[in-house]
């Protein structure tokens, strides 16, 4: 019975360790465990309030347009000519963003059965208006990932 769970166990690193083999070379900042956990969290509860923009095609189109969030970038693209030219938009934008390990995570955070490149994490919906308890509770995790990822870049650079 013991050997059931630490079988599990080891398929899971297995598979952690296979998220960080197919990491694209530019994944940098890359989110460690704990702050994808928050990101993640953060994409969840932006896509229950309709404040989320999903795929390259989406998330450009808002950054060209003038809309403020948070990008989040998966790291195991392929190819990798797919994403390079979003944090350089990013950055121009003053918009923060943060790449992590897996693209299929990033879609169940966001809601989606369908593997996700980046998103984009919007502060307001788009259309309509939020309850000022749920905005509150959004701006709350909005901030504290803006600031982890804030904190993970100025040590990269």
């Amino acid at each position: 019975m013991g050997s059931d769970s630490e079988a599990e166990k080891t398929a899971q690193k297995e598979r952690e360790k296979k998220k960080f083999l197919d990491l694209a070379p530019i994944a940098k900042p890359l989110a460690g465990k704990k702050l994808c956990k928050r990101t993640f969290k953060l994409v969840r509860r932006a896509a229950e309030n309709k404040c989320l923009k999903r795929g390259v095609k989406e998330v450009v189109k808002s950054i060209r347009r003038g809309n403020k969030g948070i990008c989040v970038i998966a790291g195991n693209v392929s190819p990798i000519d797919v994403i390079t030219h979003i944090p350089i938009l990013c950055e121009d934008a003053k918009i923060p963003y943060i790449y992590v390990p897996s693209k299929e995570d990033l879609a169940n955070a966001g809601v989606t059965k369908r593997p996700t490149c980046c998103i984009l994490v919007l502060t307001k919906p788009t259309k309509g208006e939020l309850s000022q308890e749920e905005e509150q509770k959004l701006k709350g995790d909005y901030d504290q990932v803006a600031a982890d990822i804030s904190e993970v870049a100025n040590t990269m650079f």
